[in-house]
């Protein structure tokens, strides 16, 4: 007969993906906005900025970048957070890679992990899944966990042992 160690071990698995964020995330180069796409003129910024079309990041997350090597004064990102922010869903001036940690990060600080209480739990190893990530859910997990692993459930590596 045929006995499965691994449904019968009791441990329950957490993956880091399932708290991915689900909202698309766009860049958007300021720059684009700028006289010459070099030189902040308030009278042509908030000219282009009224005039831009907002309908493909409607309900998106927004990475705002400048790539430009541009003098830009405090008002702009008070001017382009007054214009987005009632259209997108997200936005902030950072790459969509580091928007999209952000997001993922609050995802994790967010998620009800009271099914985890008293359990013995893995973190589900992830290729490319970002470290600081791993180092959050050990955070929030230590505290409530019997015993905290990683990898697999088949095959895991013990982090953490309540006595």
């Amino acid at each position: 007969m045929f006995v499965n160690k691994v449904e019968n071990s009791g441990i329950l698995a957490l993956d880091l993906i399932d708290f991915k964020p689900t909202v698309d995330i766009i860049g958007f180069d300021i720059k684009t906005l700028f006289f010459q796409e070099m030189i902040v003129k308030e009278k042509e910024f908030k000219a282009a900025l009224a005039a831009l079309e907002l309908t493909p990041y409607k309900g998106k997350a927004v990475a705002f970048t400048c790539s430009a090597d541009a003098i830009i004064p405090p008002w702009v990102y008070m001017a382009l957070a007054e214009r987005f922010h009632s259209e997108v869903a997200y936005y902030d001036f950072k790459t969509v890679e580091t928007l999209e940690l952000e997001l993922w990060t609050q995802n994790v600080k967010r998620a009800d992990l009271s099914s985890y209480l008293g359990q013995k739990v893995v973190v589900r190893a992830r290729p490319h899944m970002p470290e600081s990530l791993y180092m959050l859910a050990a955070a929030r997990l230590i505290p409530i966990v019997k015993t905290l692993m990683y990898g697999e459930i088949g095959m895991p590596k013990v982090i953490f042992k309540r006595a």
